[in-house]
């Protein structure tokens, strides 16, 4: 499966370098849509309310144990079709106060580790 790439700072559509629309690599789609399955808010997508992390109702706001996000995490990115494990290996708060940190996940299209930060 590929995806229109995102820029990693502003997650905005990335054109090439002729200015066009490109699509990703199939690793690369995998580790960009389980960032963007992290960093949707629960309730955010209209056609699947259910999709997302609940940020506003568990997480901003309260001190949530980390094993707790670990596994918020987790189940946000086994959402991704194709994902069929997650392993989270960092996570932290930035100076902006956003979640940040990163999964290793494996899909069954490569059967190889692939890293996706958030």
């Amino acid at each position: 499966m590929q995806t229109l790439p995102l820029d990693t700072t502003s997650w905005d559509l990335a054109l090439d370098s002729n200015g066009n629309l490109s699509l990703t690599d199939p690793d690369y789609s995998i580790a960009q849509d389980v960032a963007s399955a992290i960093r949707t808010f629960q309730g955010e997508c209209w056609y699947g309310a259910t999709l997302g992390m609940p940020y506003f109702q568990s997480i901003l706001g309260k001190l949530p144990p980390r094993s707790y996000i670990t596994s918020l995490l987790e189940r946000a990115a086994l959402t991704v079709t194709g994902v069929v494990s997650v392993t989270v290996v960092s996570l932290g708060l930035n100076a902006q106060r956003q979640l940040t940190g990163s999964v290793i996940v494996v899909s069954t299209d490569t059967n190889t580790p692939i890293v996706a930060s958030f």
